[in-house]
């Protein structure tokens, strides 16, 4: 597979989408920076917890979201399925349960390094990956916070950090790709490449890098979707 580098074909926007599961707390506006590069058809899909408010009482499991999200996806096209933060456990969930109509997973800053399961391990890793982060993000991210709510946030990461990437991904037989930024210590260089054969640090950026590294990501995405596609 070739990822980042070579000639590659464009695929054929009538027989592949791109799906995005958003982080914890974020919506489509997260995505915009990407989806404005991209040539093929981007659907980012809130969810409870990841975009919505979560309803009292509603599991946010990523397996149990995975699931409801896999089933939709089974009737449509081709789609490449993309996640970050802690929605790539929703995708890969998502990916299980899709079936065949999931051609490829790409995992963006995937979450939940189990060495960090712990709230005061996840807090820290956040607070050295923030420094790096570009400031001019945080009104946009507050507003996107703030129409998930941090109720529903909280809960969604407490049924996270639970959840075990790394045994959903070894069920899955579809390519995988893993990216992350360089200063992203939520996910670590050696944790990317325990969940992925491919991996890839962009050459910027932190946990947020569908935000602040657009245009880079959007080449990532670009390229790996025209090496699943169907021909």
């Amino acid at each position: 597979m070739r990822v980042g580098t070579g000639t590659r074909m464009t695929p054929d926007p009538a027989a592949l989408r791109i799906v995005v599961v958003p982080g914890l707390g974020l919506d489509a506006r997260s995505w915009a920076p990407v989806a404005e590069v991209l040539d093929v058809p981007v659907e980012v899909r809130p969810l409870p917890g990841y975009g919505m408010r979560a309803a009292r009482g509603t599991d946010l499991s990523p397996s149990a979201l995975g699931r409801r999200l896999g089933e939709e996806l089974r009737d449509g096209p081709p789609a490449v399925l993309v996640g970050h933060s802690s929605g790539c456990q929703v995708a890969a969930h998502a990916a299980s349960a899709a079936g065949g109509a999931v051609v490829g997973l790409v995992l963006v800053g995937p979450t939940t390094d189990p060495r960090a399961g712990g709230w005061a391990a996840l807090v820290r890793r956040w607070l050295r990956t923030a420094v790096h982060e570009d400031p001019r993000q945080v009104p946009g991210l507050a507003r996107q916070y703030a129409r998930t709510g941090l109720g529903s946030m909280r809960r969604g990461m407490d049924a996270a950090r639970r959840d075990d990437l790394r045994a959903t991904l070894d069920d899955l037989r579809l390519p995988v790709l893993a990216v992350r930024g360089p200063q992203d210590r939520i996910c670590p260089q050696d944790w990317a490449e325990r969940l992925a054969p491919w991996c890839l640090t962009l050459t910027g950026g932190g946990h947020l890098v569908p935000c602040t590294h657009g245009p880079e990501l959007g080449g990532v995405l670009t390229r790996f979707a025209a090496d699943v596609a169907p021909r």
